[in-house]
């Protein structure tokens, strides 16, 4: 079963975690390298990428699964 993937903000980095998971995936000194590591593994499970900013809301989705209709990101 896919995890869908999130990029959140850590004390002194940024972090990308499996939903559902109690620990991170990976650390990352800046939010595009988490964001590239999370796509990268959302596209080999066919899940979703969430991302939040650093007030801890959902800036941001991209759907890698099999969903006619994904919400895509417009960046």
């Amino acid at each position: 079963m896919s995890k869908n993937q999130w990029v959140v903000q850590r004390k002194d980095s940024w972090a990308v975690r499996g939903e559902g998971n109690t620990r991170d995936t990976s650390h990352h000194a800046t939010q595009r390298e988490a964001i590239d590591a999370a796509r990268q593994t959302a596209r080999n499970q066919q899940s979703e990428l969430i991302i939040k900013g650093r007030d801890g809301k959902i800036r941001a989705r991209d759907s890698y699964g099999n969903d006619p209709f994904p919400p895509r990101d417009k960046s």
